[in-house]
Protein backbone atom coordinates (compact mmCIF):
# COMPACT_ATOMS: atom_id res chain seq x y z
CA UNK A 1 0.00 0.00 0.00
CA UNK A 2 1.37 3.24 -1.27
CA UNK A 3 2.03 6.12 1.71
CA UNK A 4 -0.95 8.48 0.68
CA UNK A 5 -2.93 5.69 -1.08
CA UNK A 6 -6.86 7.42 -0.55
CA UNK A 7 -5.50 10.79 -0.04
CA UNK A 8 -7.03 13.51 -1.90
CA UNK A 9 -5.20 16.39 -2.84
CA UNK A 10 -5.96 19.70 -5.00
CA UNK A 11 -3.52 21.16 -6.53
CA UNK A 12 -4.71 24.77 -7.29
CA UNK A 13 -1.12 26.28 -8.49
CA UNK A 14 0.70 27.41 -11.44
CA UNK A 15 4.36 27.05 -12.42
CA UNK A 16 6.29 25.06 -9.96
CA UNK A 17 7.07 25.38 -6.69
CA UNK A 18 3.91 24.65 -5.40
CA UNK A 19 2.53 21.99 -7.90
CA UNK A 20 5.69 20.14 -7.81
CA UNK A 21 5.15 19.62 -3.68
CA UNK A 22 1.41 18.12 -4.93
CA UNK A 23 3.93 15.63 -7.27
CA UNK A 24 5.56 14.42 -4.52
CA UNK A 25 2.05 13.48 -2.65
CA UNK A 26 1.51 11.92 -5.93
CA UNK A 27 4.56 9.88 -5.97
CA UNK A 28 3.55 8.00 -3.07
CA UNK A 29 0.14 7.16 -3.66
CA UNK A 30 -2.17 10.24 -3.01
CA UNK A 31 -4.77 11.57 -5.83
CA UNK A 32 -4.21 14.79 -7.30
CA UNK A 33 -6.41 16.89 -8.81
CA UNK A 34 -4.99 19.30 -11.40
CA UNK A 35 -7.06 22.86 -11.60
CA UNK A 36 -6.45 24.99 -14.05
CA UNK A 37 -8.14 28.10 -16.14
CA UNK A 38 -9.70 27.00 -18.54
CA UNK A 39 -8.61 29.25 -21.39
CA UNK A 40 -5.01 28.61 -21.51
CA UNK A 41 -4.24 26.26 -18.42
CA UNK A 42 -1.50 26.87 -16.79
CA UNK A 43 1.22 28.48 -17.13
CA UNK A 44 3.86 26.78 -16.85
CA UNK A 45 2.84 24.27 -20.44
CA UNK A 46 4.65 27.21 -22.50
CA UNK A 47 7.26 27.33 -19.90
CA UNK A 48 9.58 24.98 -22.44
CA UNK A 49 9.02 26.98 -25.34
CA UNK A 50 10.79 30.14 -23.92
CA UNK A 51 14.09 31.24 -24.89
CA UNK A 52 17.41 29.58 -24.00
CA UNK A 53 15.22 26.52 -22.20
CA UNK A 54 16.55 23.21 -23.88
CA UNK A 55 14.80 22.88 -27.08
CA UNK A 56 12.42 19.73 -27.68
CA UNK A 57 9.26 18.44 -29.43
CA UNK A 58 8.20 17.42 -26.34
CA UNK A 59 6.37 19.55 -23.48
CA UNK A 60 9.81 17.99 -20.74
CA UNK A 61 9.39 20.94 -18.03
CA UNK A 62 4.93 20.53 -17.84
CA UNK A 63 5.45 16.51 -18.11
CA UNK A 64 8.37 16.28 -15.28
CA UNK A 65 5.88 18.25 -12.47
CA UNK A 66 2.13 17.28 -13.57
CA UNK A 67 3.03 13.57 -13.75
CA UNK A 68 0.13 11.38 -12.07
CA UNK A 69 -2.15 14.05 -11.55
CA UNK A 70 -5.79 14.50 -12.92
CA UNK A 71 -6.82 17.74 -15.10
CA UNK A 72 -9.54 19.67 -14.40
CA UNK A 73 -10.10 22.75 -16.07
CA UNK A 74 -12.03 25.11 -13.91
CA UNK A 75 -12.91 28.78 -14.09
CA UNK A 76 -12.46 30.19 -10.25
CA UNK A 77 -13.09 33.60 -11.68
CA UNK A 78 -16.99 32.62 -11.97
CA UNK A 79 -19.27 32.34 -8.87
CA UNK A 80 -20.27 28.89 -10.40
CA UNK A 81 -16.47 27.56 -9.95
CA UNK A 82 -15.56 28.60 -6.94
CA UNK A 83 -19.02 26.40 -6.28
CA UNK A 84 -17.60 23.75 -8.05
CA UNK A 85 -14.09 24.22 -5.78
CA UNK A 86 -15.91 24.59 -2.38
CA UNK A 87 -17.66 20.94 -3.17
CA UNK A 88 -14.18 19.36 -3.66
CA UNK A 89 -12.54 20.61 -0.89
CA UNK A 90 -15.64 18.89 1.14
CA UNK A 91 -14.23 15.61 0.33
CA UNK A 92 -10.38 16.88 -0.08
CA UNK A 93 -7.32 16.54 2.69
CA UNK A 94 -4.81 19.16 0.66
CA UNK A 95 -5.19 22.00 -0.92
CA UNK A 96 -2.05 23.68 -2.14
CA UNK A 97 -1.91 27.36 -4.26
CA UNK A 98 1.04 29.94 -4.95
CA UNK A 99 -1.76 32.66 -6.10
CA UNK A 100 -1.04 35.85 -4.44
CA UNK A 101 -3.16 36.57 -1.67
CA UNK A 102 -5.24 39.44 -3.56
CA UNK A 103 -5.75 36.57 -6.04
CA UNK A 104 -6.67 34.06 -3.70
CA UNK A 105 -9.35 36.27 -2.35
CA UNK A 106 -10.44 36.63 -5.98
CA UNK A 107 -10.76 32.80 -6.59
CA UNK A 108 -12.42 31.84 -3.07
CA UNK A 109 -8.97 30.32 -1.76
CA UNK A 110 -9.51 32.08 1.42
CA UNK A 111 -8.03 29.70 3.86
CA UNK A 112 -10.31 29.99 6.68
CA UNK A 113 -13.23 29.75 4.47
CA UNK A 114 -12.06 26.88 3.52
CA UNK A 115 -11.66 25.09 6.66
CA UNK A 116 -14.90 26.35 7.54
CA UNK A 117 -16.09 24.11 4.89
CA UNK A 118 -13.95 21.25 5.92
CA UNK A 119 -11.89 21.58 9.37
CA UNK A 120 -9.45 18.27 8.21
CA UNK A 121 -8.31 20.32 5.25
CA UNK A 122 -4.27 21.30 5.32
CA UNK A 123 -4.25 24.06 3.37
CA UNK A 124 -0.97 24.28 1.91
CA UNK A 125 0.97 27.76 0.39
CA UNK A 126 3.92 28.83 -1.41
CA UNK A 127 4.06 32.80 -1.71
CA UNK A 128 7.38 34.42 -3.24
CA UNK A 129 8.17 37.04 -0.02
CA UNK A 130 5.77 35.49 2.69
CA UNK A 131 2.75 36.04 3.63
CA UNK A 132 2.55 39.23 5.53
CA UNK A 133 5.11 42.70 5.94
CA UNK A 134 5.37 45.12 2.78
CA UNK A 135 5.91 42.99 0.60
CA UNK A 136 3.55 40.20 0.36
CA UNK A 137 2.10 40.76 -2.70
CA UNK A 138 5.21 41.59 -4.86
CA UNK A 139 5.51 38.91 -7.28
CA UNK A 140 8.15 36.35 -7.38
CA UNK A 141 10.04 33.61 -9.54
CA UNK A 142 12.71 31.65 -8.23
CA UNK A 143 15.04 33.57 -9.79
CA UNK A 144 13.82 36.96 -8.33
CA UNK A 145 13.21 35.89 -4.87
CA UNK A 146 14.98 32.28 -3.83
CA UNK A 147 18.67 33.71 -5.99
CA UNK A 148 18.71 37.19 -6.46
CA UNK A 149 17.01 38.68 -3.05
CA UNK A 150 18.72 35.84 -0.69
CA UNK A 151 21.95 36.80 -1.64
CA UNK A 152 22.60 33.15 -3.65
CA UNK A 153 23.35 35.31 -6.98
CA UNK A 154 25.63 37.47 -5.58
CA UNK A 155 27.78 35.02 -3.25
CA UNK A 156 28.04 32.49 -6.37
CA UNK A 157 29.57 35.05 -8.86
CA UNK A 158 32.28 33.77 -10.18
CA UNK A 159 34.74 36.27 -8.30
CA UNK A 160 33.89 39.88 -7.06
CA UNK A 161 34.03 42.13 -10.75
CA UNK A 162 31.74 38.97 -12.50
CA UNK A 163 28.22 39.88 -13.37
CA UNK A 164 25.72 37.76 -12.26
CA UNK A 165 24.20 34.85 -13.46
CA UNK A 166 20.75 33.63 -13.88
CA UNK A 167 20.02 30.13 -12.42
CA UNK A 168 18.93 27.24 -13.96
CA UNK A 169 15.18 26.56 -14.90
CA UNK A 170 13.12 25.90 -11.66
CA UNK A 171 16.78 25.85 -9.53
CA UNK A 172 15.08 27.52 -6.35
CA UNK A 173 11.38 26.13 -7.13
CA UNK A 174 12.31 22.00 -6.66
CA UNK A 175 14.06 22.53 -3.50
CA UNK A 176 11.07 24.99 -2.14
CA UNK A 177 8.30 22.26 -3.09
CA UNK A 178 10.05 19.91 -1.16
CA UNK A 179 10.21 22.15 2.08
CA UNK A 180 5.81 22.48 1.24
CA UNK A 181 5.86 18.61 0.66
CA UNK A 182 7.32 18.46 4.29
CA UNK A 183 5.28 21.19 5.79
CA UNK A 184 1.89 19.67 4.48
CA UNK A 185 3.58 15.95 5.92
CA UNK A 186 3.84 17.97 9.16
CA UNK A 187 -0.03 19.05 9.13
CA UNK A 188 -1.02 15.34 8.36
CA UNK A 189 0.88 14.29 11.28
CA UNK A 190 -0.53 16.86 13.85
CA UNK A 191 -4.14 15.52 12.05
CA UNK A 192 -3.70 12.47 13.03
CA UNK A 193 -3.70 13.62 16.62
CA UNK A 194 -6.39 16.47 16.98
CA UNK A 195 -8.19 15.27 13.80
CA UNK A 196 -7.54 18.96 12.54
CA UNK A 197 -6.37 20.37 9.37
CA UNK A 198 -4.60 24.22 9.16
CA UNK A 199 -2.53 26.25 7.22
CA UNK A 200 0.99 25.44 6.48
CA UNK A 201 3.37 28.05 4.26
CA UNK A 202 6.68 28.75 2.88
CA UNK A 203 8.12 31.24 0.53
CA UNK A 204 11.06 31.50 -1.81
CA UNK A 205 12.51 34.31 -0.25
CA UNK A 206 12.84 31.88 2.93
CA UNK A 207 14.05 28.83 1.08
CA UNK A 208 16.74 30.90 -0.32
CA UNK A 209 17.74 32.20 2.83
CA UNK A 210 18.07 29.04 4.04
CA UNK A 211 19.80 27.79 1.18
CA UNK A 212 22.48 30.21 1.77
CA UNK A 213 22.24 30.15 5.48
CA UNK A 214 25.86 29.34 6.54
CA UNK A 215 26.71 32.97 4.47
CA UNK A 216 23.43 34.68 5.42
CA UNK A 217 24.82 33.41 9.15
CA UNK A 218 27.94 34.82 8.67
CA UNK A 219 26.47 38.27 7.65
CA UNK A 220 24.35 37.47 11.20
CA UNK A 221 27.68 37.33 13.63
CA UNK A 222 28.72 40.87 11.77
CA UNK A 223 31.61 38.74 9.62
CA UNK A 224 33.46 40.45 7.03
CA UNK A 225 32.33 39.18 3.63
CA UNK A 226 34.39 37.95 1.11
CA UNK A 227 33.78 37.55 -2.90
CA UNK A 228 35.43 34.50 -4.20
CA UNK A 229 38.43 34.85 -6.10
CA UNK A 230 38.83 33.99 -9.64
CA UNK A 231 39.82 30.75 -10.47
CA UNK A 232 43.04 31.26 -11.50
CA UNK A 233 43.97 33.17 -8.58
CA UNK A 234 41.75 31.21 -5.74
CA UNK A 235 42.50 31.64 -1.93
CA UNK A 236 43.34 27.60 -2.18
CA UNK A 237 45.16 25.68 -5.26
CA UNK A 238 44.07 22.78 -3.59
CA UNK A 239 40.54 23.82 -3.65
CA UNK A 240 39.75 24.40 -6.58
CA UNK A 241 38.75 23.85 -10.82
CA UNK A 242 41.46 22.29 -13.17
CA UNK A 243 40.65 21.91 -17.04
CA UNK A 244 42.45 18.44 -18.23
CA UNK A 245 43.20 16.63 -21.51
CA UNK A 246 39.46 15.79 -22.37
CA UNK A 247 38.41 19.55 -22.28
CA UNK A 248 36.77 18.51 -19.01
CA UNK A 249 37.25 20.17 -15.30
CA UNK A 250 37.56 18.30 -12.11
CA UNK A 251 36.76 19.54 -9.35
CA UNK A 252 38.90 19.37 -6.19
CA UNK A 253 37.89 20.21 -2.78
CA UNK A 254 40.75 19.52 0.02
CA UNK A 255 39.89 19.60 3.59
CA UNK A 256 42.45 17.60 5.36
CA UNK A 257 45.03 20.11 3.13
CA UNK A 258 48.38 19.51 5.64
CA UNK A 259 48.02 15.81 5.59
CA UNK A 260 47.11 15.47 1.92
CA UNK A 261 49.85 17.64 0.55
CA UNK A 262 52.62 15.59 0.49
CA UNK A 263 50.23 12.81 -1.65
CA UNK A 264 48.42 15.44 -3.93
CA UNK A 265 52.31 15.93 -5.04
CA UNK A 266 52.95 12.30 -5.73
CA UNK A 267 49.68 11.72 -7.44
CA UNK A 268 50.82 14.79 -9.44
CA UNK A 269 53.75 13.83 -10.28
CA UNK A 270 55.43 17.26 -8.84
CA UNK A 271 57.80 15.92 -5.78
CA UNK A 272 60.01 18.50 -5.94
CA UNK A 273 57.65 21.13 -4.64
CA UNK A 274 57.74 19.44 -1.22
CA UNK A 275 61.32 21.43 -0.57
CA UNK A 276 59.63 24.72 -2.06
CA UNK A 277 59.97 26.99 0.85
CA UNK A 278 56.78 29.06 -0.84
CA UNK A 279 54.42 25.77 -0.08
CA UNK A 280 56.21 24.05 3.08
CA UNK A 281 53.54 25.62 5.16
CA UNK A 282 49.26 26.15 4.88
CA UNK A 283 49.91 29.67 5.20
CA UNK A 284 52.47 29.76 2.44
CA UNK A 285 49.91 27.79 0.22
CA UNK A 286 47.63 30.45 0.48
CA UNK A 287 49.58 33.37 0.35
CA UNK A 288 50.89 31.86 -3.11
CA UNK A 289 47.82 30.21 -4.14
CA UNK A 290 47.95 32.03 -7.80
CA UNK A 291 51.96 30.68 -8.51
CA UNK A 292 50.64 27.48 -7.20
CA UNK A 293 47.63 27.01 -9.37
CA UNK A 294 49.52 28.48 -12.61
CA UNK A 295 52.15 25.44 -11.62
CA UNK A 296 49.24 22.48 -11.19
CA UNK A 297 47.37 23.92 -14.86
CA UNK A 298 49.68 22.34 -17.21
CA UNK A 299 49.95 19.18 -15.02
CA UNK A 300 46.11 18.73 -15.11
CA UNK A 301 46.68 18.84 -19.07
CA UNK A 302 47.93 15.92 -19.31
CA UNK A 303 45.69 13.83 -18.76
CA UNK A 304 41.82 13.11 -18.62
CA UNK A 305 39.48 14.67 -16.28
CA UNK A 306 38.33 10.68 -15.60
CA UNK A 307 41.80 9.53 -14.92
CA UNK A 308 42.67 11.91 -12.71
CA UNK A 309 39.81 11.10 -10.62
CA UNK A 310 40.85 7.82 -10.72
CA UNK A 311 43.93 8.09 -9.51
CA UNK A 312 42.89 10.92 -6.63
CA UNK A 313 40.97 8.01 -5.52
CA UNK A 314 42.75 5.67 -5.63
CA UNK A 315 45.36 7.94 -3.47
CA UNK A 316 43.00 7.62 -0.37
CA UNK A 317 41.12 10.93 1.06
CA UNK A 318 40.36 13.18 -1.48
CA UNK A 319 37.40 14.51 -2.43
CA UNK A 320 37.33 14.82 -6.03
CA UNK A 321 34.73 14.85 -8.56
CA UNK A 322 34.53 15.17 -12.46
CA UNK A 323 32.30 18.25 -13.00
CA UNK A 324 29.38 16.84 -15.26
CA UNK A 325 27.89 18.01 -18.74
CA UNK A 326 24.31 17.93 -18.38
CA UNK A 327 23.87 15.73 -21.06
CA UNK A 328 26.24 13.28 -19.09
CA UNK A 329 23.73 13.05 -15.93
CA UNK A 330 21.24 10.92 -17.69
CA UNK A 331 23.47 7.91 -18.06
CA UNK A 332 24.99 8.11 -14.27
CA UNK A 333 25.02 5.09 -13.34
CA UNK A 334 25.52 6.06 -9.71
CA UNK A 335 22.38 8.74 -10.12
CA UNK A 336 20.45 5.43 -10.83
CA UNK A 337 21.36 3.81 -7.76
CA UNK A 338 20.62 7.21 -5.88
CA UNK A 339 17.32 7.22 -6.63
CA UNK A 340 17.43 10.15 -8.97
CA UNK A 341 15.78 8.58 -12.09
CA UNK A 342 12.62 6.37 -12.47
CA UNK A 343 10.66 4.53 -15.14
CA UNK A 344 7.75 6.27 -16.37
CA UNK A 345 4.96 5.99 -18.68
CA UNK A 346 3.92 8.77 -21.02
CA UNK A 347 6.69 10.68 -20.21
CA UNK A 348 7.57 12.58 -24.24
CA UNK A 349 10.42 11.56 -25.57
CA UNK A 350 11.83 8.85 -22.44
CA UNK A 351 10.42 5.99 -20.85
CA UNK A 352 11.87 7.57 -17.45
CA UNK A 353 12.09 10.94 -15.18
CA UNK A 354 13.51 12.63 -12.56
CA UNK A 355 12.57 10.88 -9.21
CA UNK A 356 11.29 13.24 -6.34
CA UNK A 357 14.26 12.65 -3.73
CA UNK A 358 12.48 10.74 -1.38
CA UNK A 359 12.67 7.13 0.24
CA UNK A 360 11.11 4.86 2.70
CA UNK A 361 12.28 2.11 3.42
CA UNK A 362 10.05 -0.99 1.94
CA UNK A 363 7.41 1.06 -0.06
CA UNK A 364 7.12 1.06 -3.71
CA UNK A 365 6.74 4.50 -5.28
CA UNK A 366 3.99 4.88 -7.94
CA UNK A 367 4.78 4.39 -11.46
CA UNK A 368 4.61 7.63 -12.96
CA UNK A 369 2.58 8.47 -15.45
CA UNK A 370 2.18 11.14 -18.01
CA UNK A 371 0.69 14.64 -17.53
CA UNK A 372 -2.72 15.64 -18.30
CA UNK A 373 -4.19 17.62 -21.23
CA UNK A 374 -6.00 20.37 -19.95
CA UNK A 375 -9.30 19.51 -18.76
CA UNK A 376 -8.98 15.97 -19.58
CA UNK A 377 -10.41 14.71 -16.73
CA UNK A 378 -12.69 16.99 -15.76
CA UNK A 379 -15.96 15.08 -16.31
CA UNK A 380 -14.25 12.16 -14.55
CA UNK A 381 -13.29 14.07 -11.57
CA UNK A 382 -16.93 15.68 -11.16
CA UNK A 383 -18.87 12.48 -11.75
CA UNK A 384 -16.11 11.02 -8.37
CA UNK A 385 -17.31 14.42 -6.32
CA UNK A 386 -21.48 13.68 -6.60
CA UNK A 387 -21.88 15.76 -9.73
CA UNK A 388 -24.68 14.77 -12.17
CA UNK A 389 -23.94 14.39 -15.87
CA UNK A 390 -26.48 17.04 -16.41
CA UNK A 391 -24.55 19.47 -13.64
CA UNK A 392 -21.59 18.95 -15.46
CA UNK A 393 -23.01 19.55 -19.13
CA UNK A 394 -24.26 22.84 -18.04
CA UNK A 395 -20.70 23.33 -16.70
CA UNK A 396 -19.56 23.25 -19.62
CA UNK A 397 -22.42 24.98 -21.61
CA UNK A 398 -21.89 27.87 -19.22
CA UNK A 399 -18.00 27.92 -20.05
CA UNK A 400 -17.15 27.44 -16.33
CA UNK A 401 -15.84 23.76 -16.78
CA UNK A 402 -13.74 22.19 -20.11
CA UNK A 403 -13.20 19.17 -21.38
CA UNK A 404 -9.63 18.43 -22.84
CA UNK A 405 -8.72 15.59 -25.24
CA UNK A 406 -7.96 12.47 -23.70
Amino acid sequence: MSVFEGLKVLDVASYVAAPAAATILSDFGAEVIKIEPPEGGDGYRAMAALPNLPKSEHNYAWDLVSRNKLGLALDLRTPAGQAVLHRLVGQADVLITNYPIAVRARLGLDPQALLAINPRLVFGSVSGYGETGPEADRLGFDATAYFARSGLTDITRADEHAPPTAPAMAQGDHPTASTLFGAIVMALYRRERTGLGGVVSTSLLANGIWANAAMVQAALAGAEIRYRQARHAPRSALSNFYRCADERWLSIAMVSETKLWPVLLQVLGLPELATDERFATLEGRRAHAQALTALFDPVFLRREAAEWQRLFEAAGGFTVSVVARLADVPHDVQAVHAGAFVEADGMGGTQRTVDSPFRLDGVTKVRPRGAPALGQHSRDVLRGHGFTDAEVDALVQQGVVKEGQR
